[in-house]
């Protein structure tokens, strides 16, 4: 490929070619392999690649696009591209407004003039083979999802097409497509409240490094620069090559260079791996230090553990947004506190527990003794902890609406481990038992 460096990757040069397309240009992997002198499977590659990045996008009808890279903190806005994928429908008309935000949905099971009242622009309505319905919300700003596979007349579809606003057809019902969109909702406010590495590096200050030819002269300037104590290594195309740190480097000469006692191939993340990820693979590597690298292991970042348990922290006391399974099954459990202070839950055996027989989940009855010990454990010790390993008894059967009781005792407690024995109880009965060791994300 005429013209581009050729340390980097066929793979890289195709990215960086593709970031390089205008806004709103289109995109063929015939076209991108011809042009670029590659292969279509690999041109194919860096187009599914870049969809992945967020800066293409493939529009039915249309093909693949360039687009302006969303910012995270929009994903949980929904568009009217991603309500097409959602209810597995197709674009009758207007297909230029597919990337526009969808402010909410109407249901239009009402009356015309009363379903006016509902309708404004950004707003999507949800209804039948009701042409004077579909006409009156794209009148008002609105685009339409014709539900029971239905379509619509030319009338219409060309009046989408003016406005540049979508009408969408599936085959779903009202209910199912209604109950599609609002999942789909919640599931972009959970992952909103995931906080990944990428966001605690975006304002970093630029990052130090150092080259295997560096002397350990050249480490103590940066030690007295930066204040800190670890540095990533790397060579001159900035590929990571280890780690150094005040230990390995103890040792040598002012004028020695640090290549001799660089730890190589370290433990590393990308910048899409959550924080809670980072923070229970430094617990179990016994690391203080991370480094970001992109797929071609070049360095883009590097976070502590410090920066990481801090930024988690700081997630805690946001608000949740969106209810995970985890949170759905502890809902109906009360703490309370036993004659001598103990922390036990109280609560009830809920109907989406059960298994097809109607007794209680296994898999939930360890989800339910996991979470008391979270809170038991951090009750203690101020900690969050990442469970190690667990081994469960199952004595008798639980069932829908039973009343039960959780009871978790710390068998041995230090500054990194926890061991917990975990009762249920159903009227005083032991129905389930679990024995469980747990590591604590601890910032030391």
């Amino acid at each position: 490929m005429e013209g581009y460096d050729e340390t980097v990757t066929k793979h890289e040069q195709l990215l960086r070619h593709i970031e390089e397309l205008k806004i709103g240009a289109k995109i063929s992997v015939r076209k991108l392999a011809r042009e670029t002198g590659v292969s279509e499977g690999t041109a194919y590659r860096a187009v599914k690649e870049a969809e992945n990045l967020g800066i293409v996008i493939t529009k039915e009808r249309i093909g693949t696009v360039r687009v302006e890279k969303r910012p995270r903190g929009m994903s949980e806005q929904l568009t009217f591209a991603d309500v097409v994928k959602i209810v597995e429908g197709h674009v009758l008309g207007g297909s230029e407004g597919l990337d526009q935000p969808l402010h909410k949905y109407v249901i239009g099971a009402m009356r015309e003039e009363a379903m006016a009242r509902y309708i404004d622009p950004g707003s999507l309505l949800i209804v039948g083979n009701r042409d004077n319905a579909h006409s009156l919300a794209l009148e008002q700003g609105a685009g339409v999802l014709i539900t029971g596979g239905f379509g619509t007349t030319r009338e219409v579809k060309l009046l989408a097409d003016k406005l540049n606003l979508p009408i969408i057809s599936s085959r779903h019902d009202t209910f199912t497509v209604a109950s599609m969109i609002n999942r789909a909702i919640f599931d972009r406010l959970i992952k909103k409240k995931i906080m990944l590495i990428e966001d605690i590096t975006a304002h970093k200050p630029k990052l130090h490094t150092l080259k295997g030819g560096s002397t350990a002269a050249e480490y103590e300037r940066l030690v007295q620069i930066t204040g800190e104590h670890r540095f990533a290594v790397v060579d001159e195309w900035n590929r990571l090559v280890g780690i150094v740190s005040r230990p390995d480097v103890k040792g040598l000469l002012p004028e020695q260079t640090i290549d001799k006692v660089v730890i190589r191939n370290p433990v590393t993340v990308s910048q899409q791996t959550s924080l809670a990820s980072a923070a229970q693979i430094m617990t179990w590597e016994g690391i203080h230090y991370l480094p970001i690298v992109d797929r071609s292991r070049k360095l883009v970042a590097a976070v502590t553990r410090r920066e990481v348990l801090e930024a988690l922290r700081n997630a805690q006391k946001q608000p949740q947004l969106g209810e995970t399974f985890d949170h759905l099954i502890w809902n109906g459990f009360a703490e309370e506190r036993g004659s001598n202070g103990e922390l036990m839950f109280r609560g009830f055996i809920i109907p989406q527990m059960a298994t097809h027989l109607g007794t209680i989940s296994e898999g939930v009855l360890i989800n339910i003794m996991t979470q008391a010990a979270y809170r038991a454990a951090k009750d203690v010790t101020g900690n969050d902890h990442v469970l190690d390993n667990i081994t469960t008894y199952f004595i008798s059967p639980v069932q829908i609406e039973d009343a039960v009781v959780i009871r978790p005792a710390i068998l041995e407690i230090s500054r990194r481990v926890c061991r917990l024995e975990i009762e249920i109880l159903r009227e005083n009965n032991l129905v389930c038992k679990g024995v469980m060791t747990m590591h604590s994300i601890d910032p030391g």
